[in-house]
C-alpha cells in the first residue's frame, strides 16, 4: 500500500506527463521528419561542388513543368527551398519538413496524393565586392534572371510521386538535366545588337561585367550617312531582343492561345499584328526618325538594375548613362547631348525613366513614366514604409487584417503581400529569389553586415525597420527627393516629367502617384509643367492612351511616345541644335 506522499507523487507525474506529451510528440515529430526528399545530381551534370538554392516543385497540372507554374496568382502550384553549399555530386541534400515553402509553408502540410514532382537548383557564384563584402549570388547567364530557365541551372525530369507526409518515407530525385546556353539573337537591317564591359560596375564586382542594348535604327539610317539622330531609352524588364517588331505578317499557322489577363482569344495573334503594325509604321514615311534601344543591364540580384546607383547592385545609373549611352550614340550616329535624349516605360520602366530623369536632369530632355513602381514610398504599393510597423498585416490592436498585394480591376485579390513575399523568401533567402519585393529590397536598402541587402522588413513576420525606411526616403523615395531639392533640381526638370497610371492597377501603383501629383500641382518657380494622367479601371499596365484598351496600348508605346518626343525637342532645343539632319 502506497503512502499519501507517494500517491500525491504519482499523480504529479501522471500530470506532468499528460501536460508534455504534446511537447513530446512536436520534439519526436522534429527528431524524425516524416516524408523527406534526397536530392543530387551525378559528374554526368556537373563535376564541382555547387552553391545555390536548391528548389522542390510540386504540382497538380501536368500540362506543363512544375518549374513554369510557380506565381503569385491564385493557380499557382507549390515550391520549397533550401540553400545548398558545396554540394557535391553524388551527395544527397536532404529537404524535409522545416523546408520553406510557398503557398504551403511545410511539407508537413501538403495534402497526400499522387503529384508530379521536379528539382532544380538555381545556382550561386562566389563575388569579392570591391566594397570588402564576398556574397554568393546568381549571375544571369542570358535569360534575364529567371531561375526556371537559367542556362547552367540543373533540374530533374518531372516524375509522378506519391506524397503522404503522414508516411517515414525518403524520395530520391536525380537532377539529370541541364539547362542549355542560349543562342544570342542576330542582327538584321534595322535591329543591332551591342555588349560592351563596363569599367565602373567591373570595379564594384570585382569581375568583368557588361552592359548591353538591342538597338532599332531608323528607315533610311544607311541612306543618309551625314543625319545624326536622337536617342530614345524604352526602360523596361530584360529584352532578350528588341520586342514587338515584326517585318514579316502573322504566322498564318499560329495556333490562337487565349489570354487570361485581358479575356481575349488569340492574343498571341494580335501580339504579331501589332509589332508587324509597328513595323510598317516605323518604315513609313511619317514616324518620327530616331534610335530607340533597351537595355540589358541584368544583374545577379534581378532581371535589370533599376538604372541607378545603388550600394548592392553597384553603379548601374552611371553607367547606363556615361558608358553605355554615349558608346551607343558614338557607334549609331546619336546626337550625343541631353537635349536629345529621351526615356520611356512601364511599370519598372516606368520607375527608371522617372528616376533617371531625376538623378541625371542634365543629361535627358524627358521622361514618359506608365504604371510606374511605388514613386513615393509613403504608398509602397499599400504600404506606408515610414507610418506603418508591419508590412503585412493592418496596424491594429484587436484584427489582423492582411493588406493586399495584387486585385483586379473589380478588386477581386489574387495575392497578398505576405503571400507575395513568401513565395519570395520560398525561391531564396537574402533577397536573391530575382523577384520584385527582393529587387526593391537590393536596390534601395544599405548593406547589411553579412554583405546582402538589409531587409526593409522582417520577411517572416513583416515587422518594418524604420532605419532602413529611413535610408530608403533620403536616396530613392522620388515623391520626397522632388520635395526636398524641387529648388535645386525644379528648373531642370521642368517639362520633363509625365506620369501616367490606371486606377485599378493591379499592384495599387496609382496610390503613390496621386501623392506625387499633389506635390507637383504645388510646384512653382518654376511650376513642373508636364503631365499626370489617369484612366479609370485601367489594370496595369496603362500607358496614357485613352483611344485603346490597355491590352492593344501597352503594345504601341513606341508609337504612343515617339510625337511626345519629337514635340519636347522642338519646344526645348538650344539655339543652333540639329533639327534638320534627322527629320526626313
Amino acid at each position: 500500500m502506497k503512502s499519501k506522499s507517494e500517491v500525491h507523487l504519482f499523480l504529479f507525474l501522471a500530470i506532468l506527463v499528460s501536460l508534455l506529451c504534446p511537447q513530446i510528440a512536436q520534439l519526436s515529430s522534429a527528431q524524425n521528419p516524416g516524408l523527406r526528399f534526397a536530392i543530387s545530381f551525378p559528374e554526368t551534370s556537373n563535376k564541382e561542388p555547387l552553391d545555390g538554392r536548391l528548389l522542390l516543385l510540386i504540382s497538380t497540372d501536368t500540362a506543363r513543368e512544375p518549374r513554369f507554374q510557380i506565381s503569385e496568382d491564385l493557380t499557382t502550384q507549390q515550391v520549397f527551398g533550401i540553400d545548398v553549399e558545396g554540394l557535391k555530386p553524388g551527395q544527397e541534400a536532404i529537404l524535409g519538413a522545416d523546408a520553406f515553402g510557398y503557398p504551403v509553408r511545410s511539407l508537413a502540410q501538403v495534402p497526400a496524393g499522387e503529384y508530379s514532382v521536379q528539382a532544380l537548383i538555381h545556382r550561386y557564384e562566389t563575388l569579392k565586392r570591391s566594397d570588402g563584402h564576398t556574397v554568393k549570388l546568381p549571375m544571369d547567364r542570358g535569360e534575364g534572371q529567371q531561375w526556371n530557365r537559367a542556362p547552367g541551372n540543373l533540374y530533374s525530369t518531372p516524375q509522378n510521386v506519391t506524397i503522404d507526409p503522414q508516411k517515414f518515407a525518403t524520395i530520391k530525385i536525380l537532377l539529370d538535366k541541364v539547362i542549355p546556353p542560349i543562342a544570342p539573337p542576330k542582327d538584321t537591317k534595322y535591329i543591332k545588337h551591342v555588349k560592351m564591359q563596363s569599367k565602373l560596375l567591373s570595379d564594384f564586382w570585382g569581375r568583368p561585367m557588361y552592359l548591353g542594348a538591342n538597338i532599332l535604327l531608323p528607315e533610311g539610317f544607311d541612306s543618309h550617312p551625314h543625319a545624326r539622330y536622337p536617342l530614345a531609352i524604352f526602360h523596361g524588364h530584360f529584352p532578350a531582343d528588341f520586342g514587338g517588331f515584326r517585318e514579316t505578317p502573322p504566322d498564318p499557322n499560329l495556333k490562337p492561345e487565349y489570354s487570361e489577363r485581358f479575356k481575349l482569344e488569340g492574343y498571341n495573334k494580335i501580339v504579331q499584328e501589332q509589332a508587324h503594325q509597328f513595323y510598317k509604321e516605323w518604315t513609313g514615311p511619317n514616324f518620327p526618325r530616331m534610335i530607340i534601344i533597351e537595355v540589358q543591364h541584368a544583374n545577379p540580384y534581378y532581371d535589370d538594375s533599376y538604372a541607378v546607383n545603388s550600394a548592392n547592385l553597384g553603379p548601374y545609373g552611371d553607367a547606363i548613362t556615361y558608358e553605355l549611352v554615349p558608346f551607343i550614340e558614338k557607334q549609331f550616329r546619336g546626337l550625343g547631348k541631353g537635349w536629345a535624349r529621351f526615356m520611356y516605360g512601364g511599370s519598372t520602366g516606368g520607375w527608371e525613366a522617372l528616376a533617371a530623369q531625376i538623378f541625371y536632369p542634365d543629361e535627358y530632355n524627358g521622361a514618359w513614366g506608365a504604371c510606374p513602381d511605388p514613386i513615393d514610398f509613403r504608398a509602397y504599393t499599400v504600404v506606408n514604409i515610414y507610418d506603418h510597423k508591419n508590412a503585412y498585416r493592418a496596424d491594429s490592436k484587436w484584427k489582423q487584417t492582411p493588406r493586399p498585394g495584387k486585385r483586379n480591376y473589380l478588386g477581386e485579390l489574387a495575392a497578398t503581400i505576405e503571400e507575395m513575399n513568401y513565395m519570395e523568401l520560398a525561391l531564396g533567402t537574402k533577397s536573391r529569389s530575382g523577384g520584385q519585393w527582393d529587387i526593391w529590397e537590393a536596390v534601395y536598402s544599405p548593406v547589411g553586415r553579412d554583405g546582402y541587402p538589409q531587409p526593409i522588413w522582417n520577411k517572416l513576420t513583416g515587422v518594418i525597420d524604420s532605419e532602413v525606411a529611413a535610408h530608403w526616403r533620403e536616396n530613392y523615395d522620388l515623391g520626397h527627393i522632388l520635395k526636398r531639392d524641387w529648388s535645386k533640381i525644379g528648373p531642370k526638370l521642368a517639362g520633363k516629367l509625365h506620369i501616367y497610371v490606371g486606377e485599378a492597377d493591379n499592384y495599387f501603383l496609382n496610390d503613390a502617384v496621386y501623392l506625387v501629383e499633389d506635390f507637383l500641382k504645388t510646384t512653382k518657380n518654376p511650376h513642373y509643367n508636364g503631365e499626370v494622367d489617369y484612366e479609370p479601371r485601367a489594370e496595369h499596365c496603362w500607358n496614357g492612351d485613352h483611344t485603346r484598351t490597355n491590352a492593344i496600348s501597352r503594345l504601341r508605346y513606341h508609337q504612343f511616345y515617339a510625337p511626345k518626343i519629337v514635340n519636347r525637342i522642338l519646344k526645348s532645343a538650344p539655339p543652333g541644335a540639329d533639327l534638320t539632319s534627322w527629320r526626313y
